[in-house]
This record gives structure tokens, sequence and C-alpha cells, in this order.
């Protein structure tokens, strides 16, 4: 039991206010659904990435791949956990769960569980989907295709789930003064990492280092990651939440491109353009580090400002310090200096063209001049836009208990 709830501390209490405060700190333990959804979405990050790097070195030849399996898997333990919520909640009313629940159609959960289970379905739905597609157009090396599309979307119906569930506990910890606090708060800034590593992988395509010298690059990260990084922010109550989701986002993708080397692969579809011997990495993490630190350094020091007057100033910084560090380290990354397996700049899938950019290191048509700074200045309030929605959902969060 919690200190919050320690017999001594209940000692003149109203019997009532006794039975509230023993709940609220009972509901403030990590429970185990939590924990095994977390471990559900890791096993769907790690299965995204390796099935990635699955189609660049050996091919698309089966469905049943260990890579296919452990994504699924996160949508199978969704369902599963949340069908047995539902009905904990549902069908027995004295379960301690029923009294954080929500009503959806007749049906009552936390509110996590049922924006989870539809990500589960979205993900299970994806599965025959997807390799009908292969079945029909063949190997398919893009990563936003349709069935891959609802697949992604599912993930972050699962994460965004798991995320409520987490948030909710949290903050009838938070409530109850309960010393449960703080692990769940790790656990919030953990599925943060996640979600900025979530949101990086549906932008890969964008964001390869020959591509970082257009403007598009810049839209397409200005979009995507000043929402997480604000939501996270707003929504876990730590200072550092920023750097924190996009310090896990790096170590992950570093630790891919140490590891999956060491893994040895062939390709099973032609042509083969490079003769793989191993598992390919992903390519070098973007260094959404910097301004992430630099957004948290801005958030401590305005929170007296109006959210619009925060937004901007989060927009314009977030794009500035981004250009600023990653403009010069793309251009580090084009030298033979980055050619090592730190930076992993050598490794090509066995279907590249050796005439591609990538293969020559060289910029894919790179913008300068007024496209360049229209671009910027557009993509600086896209991403006030994006940090904006972040910072209204992330605040809003704070009020789940459900």
């Amino acid at each position: 039991m919690s200190s919050a709830a320690h017999p001594s501390s209940l000692i003149g209490l109203p019997e009532t206010e006794i039975h509230t405060t023993v709940r609220a700190a009972e509901s403030a333990t990590v429970p185990w659904y939590i924990w095994t959804c977390v471990a559900g979405v890791t096993s769907a990050f790690i299965g995204g990435q390796w099935d990635v790097s699955w189609h660049r070195s050996i091919g698309r030849d089966t469905f049943w791949t260990p890579a296919h399996l452990m994504i699924q898997l996160c949508g199978v333990i969704a369902a599963v956990v949340g069908l047995y919520l539902v009905y904990q909640c549902t069908f027995r009313s004295e379960s301690e769960l029923a009294a954080s629940s929500v009503s959806v159609f007749g049906l009552r959960a936390p509110l996590g569980v049922f924006v989870a289970a539809w990500g589960g379905v979205a993900m299970i739905t994806s599965a025959p989907f997807d390799n009908w597609w292969h079945d029909a157009y063949g190997l398919d090396v893009k990563i936003i295709s349709p069935p891959h599309t609802l697949l992604i979307l599912g993930m972050r119906g699962v994460s965004l789930g798991v995320f409520f569930l987490i948030l909710a506990t949290m903050n009838r910890a938070a409530d109850a003064g309960s010393e449960d606090f703080a692990p769940l708060q790790r656990l919030l800034l953990y599925m943060g990492g996640l979600t900025v590593c979530g949101q990086m992988f549906f932008l890969q395509e964008y964001t390869t280092e020959v591509a970082m010298h257009r403007v598009l690059a810049y839209l397409a990260l200005a979009i995507v990651v000043p929402v997480a990084l604000a939501m996270v922010s707003q929504a876990s109550r730590f200072k550092w939440a920023a750097t924190t989701a996009t310090s896990i986002y790096t170590v992950l993708l570093i630790a891919e491109i140490l590891i999956f080397p060491l893994v040895k692969a062939e390709p099973k579809l032609g042509p083969v353009y490079f003769p793989v011997t191993h598992l390919i990495p992903t390519k070098f993490p973007v260094l959404i580090l910097i301004p992430a630190f630099a957004l948290d350094l801005l958030w401590q020091r305005t929170q007296s400002w109006k959210r619009w007057q925060v937004a901007i100033a989060s927009g314009f910084l977030f794009i500035a310090v981004l250009v600023a560090v990653e403009w010069p380290f793309t251009h580090f990354l084009m030298t033979p200096a980055a050619a090592n397996r730190f930076f992993g700049t050598t490794y090509f899938s066995f279907f590249q063209n050796p005439n591609s950019f990538d293969v020559r290191r060289q910029f894919f048509s790179p913008d300068s001049g007024v496209t360049l700074w229209m671009g910027l200045l557009k993509a600086s309030i896209y991403a006030s836009l994006s940090a904006w929605c972040g910072l209204a959902f992330g605040k809003w969060m704070r009020g789940v208990r459900r």
C-alpha cells in the first residue's frame, strides 16, 4: 500500500472519505495491464523497425516473419486486454476499475481501453490487407502504402490508448499524493519517446540525409514533431519531457544502427544491386533532440504567457534550431568521415540503384534562395500550429481521470 493510504494517515477521517482515499491509492499503483500494453507497444516498435530492415535486406518473402509477428502481437495484446477490461468494468460492478471507467454504447472501461482497442482492431485488419497488397503488387518498398498507413494509424491508436491509461492512473496518483506518481510519470515519458519514434517512422521517406536540404523535409517535421513534444510535456508535468522523449528516439535508432548489422541476412528477391550479407539498419536519427532541448528551456520560462504566444515562439524556435543543427550535420553525413558503423552511411538496400543520390552521397534537388526561406517561414507557421495543438491537447489530458 502506498504512503497515501497508510493506516496512520486515515485516523480521524469519516468512513466515506477513508474509502475514497483507499480506493484512490489502490488505483494509483501500476497495474499489470499497463505493463502488458507498454510491452505490446514496445514489441510493435521493434517489429516495425525490424520489418523495414527485413524489406531492405531480404525482401518481402512471407507474412509470417518474426518482424510481422512482433508488430501484430501489439494488436493482439491491445484487443485481448481491452476485452478483458471491458468485461470487468461492464459486468463486474465490484471491480476497482469500474469506478474509473466511461461508458461507450453501454460498455464500460477506461477511456484508454476503447482507444487502444480501436487501434488493435485496425492493426489486425491491416494484416490480411497487407498480405493481399503484396500478392497483388509485389515487393512494396514504401512506408506509406494503404495497408501500412492503416497499420501505422492502428499502432498510433494503441499508443495513444496506453498513454491515456497511464495518464489517468498518474493523475489519480497525483490527486491522492501517492508515491506511485513517479514510476507512472517515467512510464509516460517512455511512451512519449515511443510516440516520437512512431511519428518519425512515418516521415523516414522524407527525412533521409539526402533530402534534408529540401523544404519538404522541414515542412513534414514541423507538422508532426512539435505536437508530440508539446503534448508529452504538458501531460507528463516534467520540465525536460521533450528532451527525454527525443533522447529515447535517438538512443533507440542508434542502437539499431549498431545491432542490426550483426545479424546475418541475404536477399531472396531480385534484382540485387548490392550484395547484402546482414540486416540493413535505419538511417541516422534526425537531430530533433537539440530543438527539443530548446523547447524545454522555452516552456520553463514562458509559463505565464498565453498559449498562442507560446505556440508561435515554439514553432519558430523549433525550425530555427533544427535547421541550424541539421543542415550542417547532413553535410557531414555526406563526407567519408561519416562512413563508419556509428553513423551507418555505408549501408544500402539490396535493390538500391548504384546511380542513386544516396549511393553517390549527393543531396537530392536542394532548395535555395527565396524558395528555401519562404519554405522555412511556412514550416515555422506549421510548427506553431502543431505546437498549439499539442499544448492544448496535453493541457486537456491533465484532466483525464478515467
